[in-house]
């Protein structure tokens, strides 16, 4: 059977960008579904990994970005997600979980075959992270209701395509089986 590892995506964020208000109200519907997933990985000793942007702070850590996010405009959305003192951290450059980063490196020394991602956003960097774990002959299943879109009808076309082109399981975290 191939190790899974849950992926948190950008789900520290500090919602003081442009796209912010468009993408708000369906981060607050996915909150609690992320806080379910982190629990059922951390119960069943899947890794967890937070692969975030650091709002173009090339200084900054894990520790920093977390609290740049808990300052931000809905800390009530950062709080309960928060990385606890098992999760592994990865910063990224740009859309895809990959690009720039030793998330790669990470799965391989890990013995993952397998990720389940979650967090923002739907059509750009969920997207683009299926795409590149595909490429690398990673499986990949994406909670459809643990991930957050700006616009509804490309976070629908997005899921189509990682299910239809990337061989991507599309289902319910409640469906996901660890």
């Amino acid at each position: 059977m191939t190790k899974t590892a849950l992926v948190v995506v950008d789900m520290l964020n500090t919602y003081e960008h442009a796209d912010a208000d468009l993408l708000l109200p369906s981060v607050t519907g996915i909150v609690p579904v992320v806080v379910d997933l982190l629990r059922h990985a951390r119960e069943h000793d899947v890794p967890v990994i937070y692969a975030n942007d650091n709002f173009g702070q090339w200084r900054s850590h894990h520790g920093e970005i977390l609290d740049t996010a808990l300052s931000g405009r809905r800390p009530d959305l950062v709080e309960p997600i928060r990385p606890d003192e098992d999760s592994l951290f990865v910063v990224k450059a740009r859309h895809s979980v990959f690009y720039e980063t030793p998330l790669a490196y990470l799965l391989g020394k890990l013995g993952v075959g397998h990720l389940v991602l979650c967090g923002q956003v739907t059509e750009q960097c969920i997207l683009y992270s299926a795409l590149d774990a595909h490429i690398r002959h990673l499986s990949v299943t994406v909670a459809e209701d643990a991930v957050a879109h700006i616009h509804e009808d490309l976070a629908q076309a997005a899921l189509r395509m990682m299910e239809r082109n990337m061989s991507a399981r599309v289902l319910p975290a409640s469906d996901i089986g660890w």
